[in-house]
């Protein structure tokens, strides 16, 4: 039940959730992503760790050899320039390429393929005091301030566990060389971040989770809504049935012009009616007037009694002709004998033939 409007106990049709996401509003928890973009770098900085030692020594070594005996003018300075962001570049792009990977996996799978371009200006609340209201009073507001809370102390204390365990091993380092005090503070700043990543990771999956219900319980309908929505979607009964009240008055004024005019009607003997009419000067074959199941089927045999126009029952013709031959067409040539021995016993044409 939503928590703002009770009477919104309804879940949110596949229509209204497809519109607010083509709105631009899909539910997305930004500490997954952080947890995500820290945790690639993390992870980057652990296994690719030989390979930026190995670049930075070599930049370091030619600077402090080579480069500090070059004659500086401005072609030396422009190559030094050159070579020094070609260096940068092969660090960096790699270790920005998979945070930009990462970053982007992470947004598809909580959100899937999904592009909004426009600016939405109804989103901007001129409403200063709503605005302000909404910021600090609202059940979001409190969560992401119990939120920043949480990670601040986690921030906080990760470093200190570390450095208490460590407290032991720091006396020793007043005997070690620059790379070996290099080589430990990397370790330890690895180790504070593993630290203080375990509860940041729980806090992403619990705020993907916090999230998520959030989305849903606000996309929560009434049931006026839904019926209503149900009613665009399906179409409005009562207009429905003036339109199939006004088709069939359209239908019916066409079968009163037409069904007289027919030589037989072929019946199932309540569910399909055609009416047909041979007439050489018209058409080569006999032609079908009308047809219909159900209803107009009805509607047909009526108005053939009531102008004397023979009725036969013949259910396999009947379907074969309401299924085969449209109004106005003629009948098929593989219908011919059939047809032909229903209107051979017909009195208008035994005079003919007599």
């Amino acid at each position: 039940m939503s928590r703002e409007d009770p009477s919104k106990t309804e879940k949110a049709t596949e229509k209204r959730i497809k519109k607010t996401r083509d709105d631009g509003s899909v539910p997305k928890s930004g500490e997954v992503s952080t947890c995500v973009v820290l945790l690639t770098g993390v992870l980057a900085m652990r296994y690719m760790g030989e390979y930026y030692f190995k670049n930075f020594s070599e930049i370091f070594r030619w600077f402090f050899t080579e480069g500090i005996t070059q004659t500086l003018n401005q072609q030396t300075v422009y190559r030094m320039f050159l070579w020094s962001v070609v260096k940068m570049a092969l660090l960096l792009l790699p270790f920005m390429g998979l945070i930009a990977l990462a970053a982007y996996t992470n947004l598809r799978l909580q959100v899937g393929k999904l592009w909004v371009l426009k600016f939405r200006w109804d989103r901007i609340n001129f409403n200063i005091a709503a605005a302000l209201k909404q910021l600090i009073i609202s059940p979001d507001a409190l969560v992401r301030l119990g939120r920043s809370i949480l990670q601040a102390a986690v921030v906080g204390i990760a470093p200190y566990l570390v450095i208490r365990q460590e407290l032991p091993n720091l006396m020793p380092l007043f005997n070690q060389s620059v790379l070996g005090i290099t080589s430990y503070m990397l370790l330890v700043a690895y180790k504070m971040f593993c630290y203080a990543l375990v509860p940041m990771i729980l806090m992403a999956i619990a705020d993907l989770w916090y999230t998520r219900w959030r989305y849903h319980d606000n996309l929560m309908m009434t049931k006026s809504e839904v019926k209503d929505e149900r009613r665009q979607a399906e179409g409005d009964p009562e207009v429905k049935q003036r339109q199939l009240r006004k088709m069939f008055e359209v239908m019916g004024r066409r079968l009163n012009s037409t069904v007289p005019k027919a030589d037989v009607v072929i019946t199932n003997p309540t569910h399909y009616a055609i009416a047909l009419r041979y007439d050489l000067t018209e058409a080569p074959a006999p032609m079908v007037l009308a047809k219909g199941v159900d209803r107009i089927a009805k509607r047909i045999r009526d108005l053939a009694i009531e102008n004397d126009v023979p009725l036969v029952e013949n259910p396999p013709l009947a379907q074969a002709l309401y299924k085969q031959v449209e109004i106005g067409e003629t009948i098929p040539e593989e219908m011919y004998q059939a047809v032909a021995a229903i209107l051979a016993r017909l009195a208008k044409f035994k005079s003919r033939r007599g």
